[in-house]
């Protein structure tokens, strides 16, 4: 397997933290380079009919991965298989496959080396580049389309809201107005339009990030997955999610808390609360030496909940 592909973060203690049994049923959201995977099945017994289902949008993922004789005979064996899909579906897939309860998902929602240091993906401000930023190459809205068709008022939404920029109606007036005299198509492009000096490179990958989770639509997705995760783990599984940016960090936190999407926790008579999960592990963080290793890492929480007995909120 290319380890360039993608470097997990915090790979020993996400694992550690889904508890995993052999002979049990995991599911890995976000396959990418497939560490997260591989560690899962090196802890799964095939012997005893364990089974992961890992899913990336990103077809590139699995093509990668057959390059691979592990992953090929795992496949072949009838351990692993690999879900060209959005996670969004995830209930949807687990209907299909005939699996009503899982032991464990592991979701790492940060975007893959690969797609940041691919040039002609978009994903990046560091190359010149179509501006695409797809995860699912079959999609049709790329970010070109939203920063040459979305009003500069849904413009500046988007970058307050998922870029968290400040200056992000400023931002919004300055590519609406480049627009108006050519389109912008290219990576390049699009930060001459922006105004924003190269040497604040941290505005540059919020304005990026912005647009990349607006195409994809990434925290509608995940929404999804997480009431989809709640409803198919059984007592006693385990869901551990890696975040990278606060945005879909408040929503995980706030959706193990109180088990549904919009934070509320529901308490009995008692004070006791009612949400279906309890909390594992707080957001924890890399470790100094992780980050000297792996400095995309840096941003990283681990964020781990057990699935409580009783019904789910």
């Amino acid at each position: 397997m290319n380890e360039v592909y993608h470097i997990p973060a915090m790979l020993s203690e996400t694992i550690d933290g889904l508890d995993i049994k052999r002979g049990g049923v995991y599911v890995d959201v976000t396959f990418g380079g497939g560490g997260h995977s591989r560690a899962i099945l090196d802890r799964m017994s095939a012997e005893n009919k364990g089974k992961l289902y890992s899913f990336d949008q990103d077809i590139e993922a699995f093509e990668n991965a057959m390059k691979d004789d592990a992953w090929r005979k795992a496949n072949e064996e009838g351990s692993w298989e690999f879900v060209h899909s959005n996670f969004r579906y995830l209930r949807n897939w687990m209907d299909y496959y005939g699996v009503t309860e899982i032991d464990g998902l592991l979701a790492d929602l940060g975007v893959s080396f690969h797609h940041f240091d691919c040039p002609d993906r978009g994903f990046s401000f560091r190359f010149s580049a179509p501006l695409d930023m797809r995860m699912n190459q079959t999609a049709k809205r790329t970010a070109a389309d939203i920063v040459n068709g979305y009003s500069e008022e849904e413009l500046a939404r988007v970058l307050w809201l998922y870029g968290e920029m400040k200056n992000s109606r400023v931002v919004a007036k300055n590519i609406c107005r480049a627009r108006a005299q050519k389109a912008i198509e290219r990576t390049e492009e699009l930060v001459a339009a922006s105004r924003i000096p190269a040497e604040m490179s941290k505005e540059l990958a919020r304005l990026f990030q912005a647009l990349r989770i607006e195409v994809n639509d990434e925290m509608g997705a995940l929404r999804e997955m997480l009431v989809a995760a709640r409803d198919l783990l059984k007592p006693g599984g385990r869901i551990a999610i890696l975040t990278y940016h606060s945005l879909e960090d408040r929503l995980v936190k706030n959706f193990l808390r109180s088990g549904n999407l919009e934070g509320t926790i529901e308490k009995d008579f008692y004070g006791n609360n009612l949400s279906p999960f309890e909390v594992i592990e707080k957001g924890k963080e890399a470790s100094a030496e992780e980050v000297e290793r792996n400095p995309r890492a840096r941003s990283a929480k681990l964020r781990v909940a057990e699935k409580r007995d009783g019904r789910c909120s």
